[in-house]
């Protein structure tokens, strides 16, 4: 069952996925890494290995894990301007 404390992995995704972007992966395959890795965290970890909810609630850790960095980004960037 999802707890509201694990969003806490959401910061990590994005390290994972910023570790990813390190070792030269092209950018426009960041999304979807952060998306795998939310859905792979999703079944082993927060759901137990139940396929349906991990699955779910994986992909909404790697979307948001996604959109928090490319919004975080862009608004650094911007705020350089």
């Amino acid at each position: 069952m999802f707890e509201i404390y694990d969003v806490v992995i959401i910061p990590l995704i994005i390290g994972l996925v910023e570790l990813f972007k390190k070792a030269g992966v092209s950018k426009k395959y960041l999304p979807f890494i952060a998306l795998v890795i939310g859905i792979a965290v999703g079944v082993v970890y927060v759901a137990d290995y139940d396929w349906k909810q991990g699955v779910l609630v994986g992909a909404m850790l790697g979307l948001a894990a996604s959109g928090l960095y490319s919004s975080s980004k862009n608004t650094l960037e911007k705020g350089d301007e």
